[in-house]
Protein backbone atom coordinates (compact mmCIF):
# COMPACT_ATOMS: atom_id res chain seq x y z
CA UNK A 1 0.00 0.00 0.00
CA UNK A 2 1.51 3.60 -0.87
CA UNK A 3 2.02 5.47 1.73
CA UNK A 4 -0.11 8.62 2.57
CA UNK A 5 0.77 12.01 2.96
CA UNK A 6 -0.46 13.10 6.20
CA UNK A 7 -1.10 16.42 4.59
CA UNK A 8 -3.25 14.90 2.33
CA UNK A 9 -5.02 12.65 4.31
CA UNK A 10 -8.88 12.53 4.71
CA UNK A 11 -10.21 14.76 7.59
CA UNK A 12 -12.38 12.73 10.12
CA UNK A 13 -16.15 13.48 9.73
CA UNK A 14 -16.69 15.13 12.59
CA UNK A 15 -14.13 17.53 12.70
CA UNK A 16 -14.55 18.37 9.07
CA UNK A 17 -17.96 19.64 10.19
CA UNK A 18 -16.59 21.64 12.69
CA UNK A 19 -14.21 23.20 10.79
CA UNK A 20 -16.98 24.32 8.89
CA UNK A 21 -19.24 25.36 10.86
CA UNK A 22 -16.38 27.77 12.46
CA UNK A 23 -15.66 29.10 8.89
CA UNK A 24 -17.73 32.29 8.22
CA UNK A 25 -19.78 32.67 5.65
CA UNK A 26 -18.61 35.69 3.87
CA UNK A 27 -21.70 38.79 3.66
CA UNK A 28 -21.56 38.67 0.04
CA UNK A 29 -22.54 35.47 0.13
CA UNK A 30 -24.94 35.58 2.94
CA UNK A 31 -26.83 38.20 1.12
CA UNK A 32 -25.92 37.50 -2.26
CA UNK A 33 -30.46 36.42 -2.98
CA UNK A 34 -31.05 39.91 -0.83
CA UNK A 35 -32.71 41.59 -4.08
CA UNK A 36 -34.72 38.67 -4.73
CA UNK A 37 -36.53 38.38 -1.70
CA UNK A 38 -36.87 41.75 -1.39
CA UNK A 39 -38.38 41.66 -4.66
CA UNK A 40 -40.77 38.78 -4.16
CA UNK A 41 -41.49 40.44 -0.48
CA UNK A 42 -42.65 43.46 -2.70
CA UNK A 43 -45.20 41.85 -5.11
CA UNK A 44 -46.68 39.58 -1.90
CA UNK A 45 -47.21 43.43 -0.17
CA UNK A 46 -48.46 44.55 -3.08
CA UNK A 47 -50.82 41.47 -4.17
CA UNK A 48 -52.65 41.38 -0.35
CA UNK A 49 -52.44 45.58 -0.46
CA UNK A 50 -54.48 45.83 -3.81
CA UNK A 51 -56.78 43.06 -2.42
CA UNK A 52 -57.69 44.86 0.83
CA UNK A 53 -57.82 47.57 -0.91
CA UNK A 54 -60.72 46.04 -3.67
CA UNK A 55 -62.95 45.17 -0.81
CA UNK A 56 -64.33 41.69 1.02
CA UNK A 57 -64.30 39.44 -1.99
CA UNK A 58 -60.63 39.92 -3.02
CA UNK A 59 -59.28 39.36 0.24
CA UNK A 60 -61.42 36.07 0.51
CA UNK A 61 -60.01 35.05 -3.27
CA UNK A 62 -56.63 35.75 -1.72
CA UNK A 63 -57.00 33.42 1.43
CA UNK A 64 -58.34 30.76 -0.98
CA UNK A 65 -55.62 30.88 -3.29
CA UNK A 66 -53.34 31.20 -0.71
CA UNK A 67 -55.06 28.10 1.46
CA UNK A 68 -55.15 25.78 -1.87
CA UNK A 69 -51.75 26.50 -3.06
CA UNK A 70 -50.51 25.76 1.37
CA UNK A 71 -52.26 22.64 0.58
CA UNK A 72 -50.48 21.50 -2.68
CA UNK A 73 -47.41 21.97 -0.72
CA UNK A 74 -48.33 20.07 2.38
CA UNK A 75 -49.60 17.21 -0.15
CA UNK A 76 -45.72 17.08 -1.79
CA UNK A 77 -44.79 16.80 1.99
CA UNK A 78 -47.17 13.75 2.55
CA UNK A 79 -45.89 11.70 -0.38
CA UNK A 80 -42.49 12.47 0.13
CA UNK A 81 -42.36 10.59 3.37
CA UNK A 82 -42.27 6.84 3.86
CA UNK A 83 -45.35 6.22 5.57
CA UNK A 84 -47.71 3.85 4.56
CA UNK A 85 -50.81 4.58 2.43
CA UNK A 86 -53.07 4.89 5.30
CA UNK A 87 -51.32 7.50 7.30
CA UNK A 88 -50.99 9.19 3.53
CA UNK A 89 -54.78 9.59 3.77
CA UNK A 90 -55.07 10.32 7.54
CA UNK A 91 -52.40 13.34 7.28
CA UNK A 92 -53.98 14.23 3.88
CA UNK A 93 -57.59 14.63 5.56
CA UNK A 94 -55.90 16.77 8.70
CA UNK A 95 -54.25 19.00 6.19
CA UNK A 96 -57.50 19.38 4.84
CA UNK A 97 -59.25 20.24 8.22
CA UNK A 98 -55.48 22.21 9.57
CA UNK A 99 -55.53 24.64 6.76
CA UNK A 100 -59.50 24.86 5.63
CA UNK A 101 -59.93 25.65 9.43
CA UNK A 102 -58.08 28.42 8.96
CA UNK A 103 -59.11 29.76 5.70
CA UNK A 104 -62.39 29.90 6.87
CA UNK A 105 -61.61 31.59 10.26
CA UNK A 106 -59.93 33.99 8.44
CA UNK A 107 -62.89 34.67 6.04
CA UNK A 108 -65.14 35.01 9.07
CA UNK A 109 -63.28 37.40 10.59
CA UNK A 110 -63.56 41.20 10.58
CA UNK A 111 -61.52 42.74 7.30
CA UNK A 112 -59.59 45.11 9.76
CA UNK A 113 -58.90 42.50 12.19
CA UNK A 114 -56.65 40.49 9.45
CA UNK A 115 -53.56 43.06 9.19
CA UNK A 116 -53.61 43.15 13.09
CA UNK A 117 -53.28 39.46 12.83
CA UNK A 118 -50.46 39.35 10.52
CA UNK A 119 -48.63 42.24 11.57
CA UNK A 120 -48.32 40.14 15.24
CA UNK A 121 -47.08 37.20 13.06
CA UNK A 122 -44.47 39.42 11.30
CA UNK A 123 -43.17 41.18 14.94
CA UNK A 124 -43.11 37.39 16.27
CA UNK A 125 -41.02 36.81 13.30
CA UNK A 126 -39.08 39.84 13.55
CA UNK A 127 -38.22 40.12 17.09
CA UNK A 128 -37.24 35.85 17.63
CA UNK A 129 -34.57 36.33 14.86
CA UNK A 130 -33.06 39.22 16.50
CA UNK A 131 -33.38 38.05 19.98
CA UNK A 132 -31.99 34.81 19.23
CA UNK A 133 -29.24 36.01 16.87
CA UNK A 134 -27.98 38.67 19.86
CA UNK A 135 -28.42 36.71 22.88
CA UNK A 136 -28.36 32.83 21.17
CA UNK A 137 -28.12 30.79 24.82
CA UNK A 138 -30.24 27.35 24.55
CA UNK A 139 -31.98 25.61 21.68
CA UNK A 140 -35.93 25.16 22.15
CA UNK A 141 -35.34 21.56 19.58
CA UNK A 142 -32.69 21.24 17.65
CA UNK A 143 -33.45 18.65 16.11
CA UNK A 144 -36.76 20.16 14.71
CA UNK A 145 -35.00 23.61 14.19
CA UNK A 146 -31.70 24.33 15.01
CA UNK A 147 -31.84 28.20 14.70
CA UNK A 148 -34.58 28.57 17.27
CA UNK A 149 -33.33 29.90 20.67
CA UNK A 150 -35.28 30.32 24.25
CA UNK A 151 -34.24 33.53 24.00
CA UNK A 152 -35.13 33.74 20.73
CA UNK A 153 -39.25 32.82 21.62
CA UNK A 154 -39.17 35.19 24.60
CA UNK A 155 -37.92 38.09 22.21
CA UNK A 156 -40.88 37.10 19.96
CA UNK A 157 -43.41 37.12 22.66
CA UNK A 158 -42.08 40.41 23.85
CA UNK A 159 -42.08 42.02 20.13
CA UNK A 160 -45.51 41.03 19.93
CA UNK A 161 -46.76 41.51 22.91
CA UNK A 162 -46.04 45.22 23.04
CA UNK A 163 -47.20 45.39 19.32
CA UNK A 164 -50.93 44.08 19.90
CA UNK A 165 -50.80 46.37 23.32
CA UNK A 166 -50.05 49.55 21.17
CA UNK A 167 -52.13 48.95 18.07
CA UNK A 168 -55.48 47.90 20.01
CA UNK A 169 -54.88 51.34 21.94
CA UNK A 170 -54.59 53.24 18.65
CA UNK A 171 -57.16 51.50 16.99
CA UNK A 172 -59.53 52.10 19.94
CA UNK A 173 -58.57 55.63 19.18
CA UNK A 174 -59.13 55.98 16.47
CA UNK A 175 -62.97 54.42 16.60
CA UNK A 176 -63.96 57.64 18.22
CA UNK A 177 -66.07 56.08 20.98
CA UNK A 178 -64.15 57.23 23.70
CA UNK A 179 -62.48 60.38 25.23
CA UNK A 180 -59.98 58.90 26.26
CA UNK A 181 -55.82 59.13 24.96
CA UNK A 182 -53.81 56.57 23.39
CA UNK A 183 -51.69 56.22 26.80
CA UNK A 184 -54.60 55.89 29.04
CA UNK A 185 -56.07 53.08 26.68
CA UNK A 186 -52.98 50.85 27.06
CA UNK A 187 -53.09 51.18 31.30
CA UNK A 188 -56.35 50.90 31.35
CA UNK A 189 -57.17 47.23 32.74
CA UNK A 190 -58.29 46.11 29.55
CA UNK A 191 -55.76 47.58 27.31
CA UNK A 192 -52.96 45.58 30.06
CA UNK A 193 -54.60 42.71 28.79
CA UNK A 194 -53.60 42.86 25.53
CA UNK A 195 -49.88 42.04 26.59
CA UNK A 196 -50.47 38.38 27.51
CA UNK A 197 -52.78 37.98 24.43
CA UNK A 198 -49.98 39.21 22.08
CA UNK A 199 -47.11 37.18 23.95
CA UNK A 200 -50.12 34.10 23.45
CA UNK A 201 -50.73 34.61 19.66
CA UNK A 202 -46.71 34.61 19.44
CA UNK A 203 -46.20 31.02 21.12
CA UNK A 204 -49.07 29.75 18.74
CA UNK A 205 -47.21 31.22 15.72
CA UNK A 206 -43.76 29.49 16.79
CA UNK A 207 -45.63 26.45 17.43
CA UNK A 208 -46.92 26.49 13.69
CA UNK A 209 -43.50 27.27 13.04
CA UNK A 210 -41.88 23.86 14.42
CA UNK A 211 -44.83 22.15 13.17
CA UNK A 212 -43.76 23.03 9.30
CA UNK A 213 -40.20 22.48 10.24
CA UNK A 214 -40.94 19.26 11.78
CA UNK A 215 -43.04 17.98 8.61
CA UNK A 216 -39.96 19.06 6.32
CA UNK A 217 -37.51 17.47 8.19
CA UNK A 218 -39.72 13.98 7.57
CA UNK A 219 -40.64 14.50 4.29
CA UNK A 220 -36.13 15.55 3.87
CA UNK A 221 -37.34 18.49 2.44
CA UNK A 222 -35.49 22.13 2.87
CA UNK A 223 -38.41 24.24 1.63
CA UNK A 224 -41.98 23.48 1.09
CA UNK A 225 -41.63 24.29 -2.91
CA UNK A 226 -40.14 27.36 -4.68
CA UNK A 227 -42.99 29.02 -5.68
CA UNK A 228 -41.95 32.00 -3.88
CA UNK A 229 -38.55 32.92 -5.60
CA UNK A 230 -36.12 33.75 -2.43
CA UNK A 231 -38.78 32.63 0.18
CA UNK A 232 -39.64 28.25 -0.48
CA UNK A 233 -43.08 27.85 -0.66
CA UNK A 234 -46.46 29.63 0.79
CA UNK A 235 -46.41 26.96 3.79
CA UNK A 236 -43.02 28.39 4.83
CA UNK A 237 -44.34 31.75 4.91
CA UNK A 238 -47.67 31.46 6.16
CA UNK A 239 -46.95 28.64 8.84
CA UNK A 240 -47.31 30.73 11.53
CA UNK A 241 -49.64 32.69 10.79
CA UNK A 242 -52.67 29.86 10.69
CA UNK A 243 -51.86 28.44 14.23
CA UNK A 244 -52.97 32.16 15.30
CA UNK A 245 -55.66 32.65 12.68
CA UNK A 246 -57.47 29.46 14.39
CA UNK A 247 -56.75 31.00 17.85
CA UNK A 248 -57.93 34.38 16.85
CA UNK A 249 -61.10 33.40 15.09
CA UNK A 250 -62.20 30.91 17.39
CA UNK A 251 -62.01 33.34 20.15
CA UNK A 252 -63.97 35.71 17.91
CA UNK A 253 -66.48 34.00 17.32
CA UNK A 254 -67.38 31.93 20.46
CA UNK A 255 -66.15 34.53 23.03
CA UNK A 256 -66.95 37.96 21.61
Amino acid sequence: MADVDPANAPMPERKRDRVMRAMRVPLAVRTSDLPLRLASAAVMLGVAALAFWAGTWAVRALISAVGIACFWEWQRMVRARSISGFAKAIWMAGGVLYIGLAAWLMMELPLDALPVIIGVVIFTDSCAYFAGRTFGGPKIAPRISPSKTWAGLAGGMLGAGLFLWIIMAVLIRADGETNLSVPQLMFAPMGLLFLPMGAGMAIAAQMGDFFESWMKRKAAMKDSSNLIPGHGGVFDRIDGLMPVAILVGLVFMYFL
